[in-house]
């Protein structure tokens, strides 16, 4: 899609009330008048500047002036209009056109995030079972002299954990011990 024609799809959308302001406007006649190659003259410049005109007189004569003179004078004013006022350029129509896939295009990144769609939380209970499942399974074990080394380490875990739950933890490994 050409410059000009995009620019021919957003007049209407950059010359509504308060889009653009006089000072934004006036920076990007000045820059189109001193960017290399110069699409702008000086004299087109005074004109598009110029205060006695209202805003919305001397932007639409700009976007026809830049029209008229092609593709290459469009795109400079968009490289200006992204560089002084990058949330409008952002917002125009012509780029959600461009942003927005094509409806025959397969997407694979749907696929590729399946697994990623629960959420944190989750991912924590699941966690959180598997710890649970696998403290169980090691508490359990006959084999293993798990009492001496649990009571060790949630004896230096205030921290770690709230002091109430130590405290259970603590009365229900003894209770264990004892049996």
């Amino acid at each position: 899609q050409s410059y000009c024609h995009r620019l021919q799809h957003d007049v209407y959308f950059l010359t509504s009330t308060s889009r653009l302001n006089e000072q934004v406007v006036d920076k990007i006649v000045l820059q189109l008048n001193r960017v290399y190659p110069q699409i702008l003259t000086n004299e087109e410049a005074e004109k598009f500047r110029n205060p006695k005109a209202s805003l919305h007189t001397r932007l639409s004569d700009l976007l026809k002036h830049l029209q008229k003179k092609g593709d290459r004078h469009c795109q400079e004013f968009y490289r200006a209009l992204q560089i002084n006022a990058e949330q409008l350029f952002n917002d125009l129509p012509s780029r959600k056109i461009l942003k927005t896939p094509d409806p025959t295009e397969i997407d694979t990144d749907k696929d590729q995030y399946m697994l990623n769609d629960r959420g944190p939380v989750f991912f924590v209970a699941c966690f959180s079972v598997a710890a649970g499942l696998a403290l169980f399974w090691y508490c359990c074990n006959s084999e293993t002299q798990v009492i001496g080394r649990a009571r060790r380490i949630l004896g230096f875990s205030p921290i770690i954990i709230g002091r109430h739950v130590r405290n259970i933890c603590m009365l229900y490994l003894e209770d264990i011990s004892r049996n």
